[in-house]
């Protein structure tokens, strides 16, 4: 027997309404989603340590949230794990028709732009609208990436960088004013979201995932405000007990400590 097959017969099991699991039978697709987001996250933690073998297991644990949603489809005649494997590899093979076809594409870049170019088409033949199919439930900063780049394929962008920067500049100024002026709560989300997107924007041109960026930033804090508390231990005090000014000087140190 298959581990595929061995899987399948798990998860069946599991649902069995007479001999299965009490809290498995009680999932539906949308009890299970944030367990398969959580899982998808974790793979990519494990991936940021260049931890092989906890990728290993976590890719099996996204692995079974893949096997418990098609179970769940098969239960209500919808698609079944078979359906999905089916539709994952006639898409694979329409997108690269350089392997399995007989177009000609020489590098990595080219494949890229080939390949949002098809999804391009595929959405035009089907009349949708060149930000559809985005998904909501992507974490802001990797969404706003890619409605970026799909408003880009049909040439809405700066032709460089300099134009997102002035944007951002642009978006500040706003900010300045809506703060300065006592604006409310949503005014001022409002342009911070402006704002926000305005450097996702900036990302893109530079070809640098936010996502990714954001994440070495929040490394980054961890790293140094534990060396301002590190520093304070040795001084027999907490942060609570140190003044901004001393947590200020204490961070420039550990910064330059780093450089």
């Amino acid at each position: 027997m298959s581990s595929i097959t061995r899987l399948l017969q798990i998860m069946a099991r599991l649902r069995d309404p007479q001999r299965g699991c009490p809290w498995d039978l009680e999932q539906t697709f949308r009890t299970i989603a944030p367990y398969t987001i959580e899982e998808s996250y974790e793979v990519a933690d494990a991936i940021e340590r260049d931890d092989l073998a906890a990728l290993r297991g976590e890719l099996g644990d996204l692995l079974f949230q893949v096997v418990f949603h098609a179970q769940l489809a098969s239960e209500q005649a919808a698609f079944g794990f078979d359906d999905v494997v089916a539709a994952i590899c006639d898409k694979l093979e329409r997108r690269h028709p350089h392997v399995f076809g007989a177009a000609r594409i020489d590098n990595a870049a080219a494949q890229t732009v080939a390949w949002e170019e098809q999804k391009r088409l595929e959405r035009e033949r089907a009349g949708a609208s060149v930000l559809d199919d985005v998904p909501l439930a992507l974490p802001a900063l990797t969404r706003a990436n890619k409605l970026g780049k799909r408003a880009a394929l049909v040439g809405f962008e700066w032709p460089d960088v300099s134009g997102a920067l002035d944007k951002l500049d642009e978006e500040l100024g706003e900010l300045r004013n809506e703060v300065a002026a006592g604006a409310g709560e949503a005014h001022v989300a409002n342009e911070l979201g402006d704002v926000l997107f305005c450097v996702v924007n900036i990302c893109r041109y530079l070809k640098i995932d936010p996502e990714t960026a954001l994440r070495g930033a929040n490394a980054k804090f961890e790293r140094r405000f534990g060396y301002v508390e590190r520093r304070l231990r040795e001084q027999g005090r907490s942060p609570t007990e140190a003044t901004l000014e001393e947590m200020d000087k204490l961070w420039d140190e550990g910064k330059t400590r780093e450089k």
